[in-house]
């Protein structure tokens, strides 16, 4: 019971402690000029990158390298906070990596598209199992063992993709906010917070992935 209350911890506490980082500094400020939708406009024309739009999302922040679009969540967008106007700055990080062709960033959206494939693969290897079992006990065991493949991929591709996270954090948002002068000592001191946070977002989500992967090892050893 120790050992599983640890491992639960470990693989729940990341992504625990990025969800408070991001609501603790979600209270809007009326002292900010704009919201972080217009931090990520200012900074698109700022860096000079030239085609990059802004978006509302339904899923998530992010940037997509295809469309050559931020993607805020409407509370990032819409929101005069600190987590917006950093979250902001975070994704606009990725479209400078994107603009300056930086090979770490080609290989993570070329792993990007692989993980998609795979989360596409799983579920529908997953619904086959219960039928395969009824025809051939077998295949449908390999249907299983292909899906749980599928998300154990998934989740390490997600895992590889830290190093340009960590870059669009501290390598790109981070120096542009400290140029800009745009947030105060104490905001700065909690900037590193947040983008730690966004950095660390698919490595928490990751981790909780191989939760359902060992559920699923489980019933395959069964």
């Amino acid at each position: 019971m120790l050992v599983l209350i640890v491992v639960l911890g470990i693989i729940v506490g990341p992504s625990y402690w990025v969800g408070k980082v991001l609501e603790r500094y979600s209270v809007e400020r009326e002292d900010y000029p704009g919201t972080g939708g217009d931090m990520a406009q200012h900074l698109i024309g700022k860096l000079g990158l030239e085609g990059v739009q802004l978006e509302e999302s339904t899923h998530g922040d992010h940037y997509d390298p295809h469309s050559k679009t931020v993607r805020l969540t409407k509370d990032k967008l819409e929101g005069r906070s600190l987590t917006a106007v950093v979250v902001a700055a975070h994704e606009v990080g990725h479209a400078l990596q994107d603009q300056r062709g930086e090979a770490s960033f080609k290989l993570r959206s070329g792993l990007a598209i692989l993980s998609y494939l795979l989360q596409k693969i799983a579920p529908a290897a997953l619904i086959a199992v219960p039928l395969l079992a009824m025809w051939n006990p077998a295949i449908s065991r390999w249907a299983l063992i292909a899906a749980l493949g599928s998300m154990l991929i998934s989740t390490l591709v997600s895992l590889v993709t830290l190093p340009v996270e960590w870059d669009a954090s501290f390598g790109k948002a981070l120096p542009i906010l400290q140029s800009g002068e745009y947030l105060s000592d104490e905001d700065m001191t909690n900037a590193r917070r947040i983008l730690l946070a966004a950095a660390m977002t698919y490595v928490a989500g990751s981790l909780i992935s191989l939760l359902n992967v060992g559920a699923w090892l489980r019933v395959l050893r069964r």
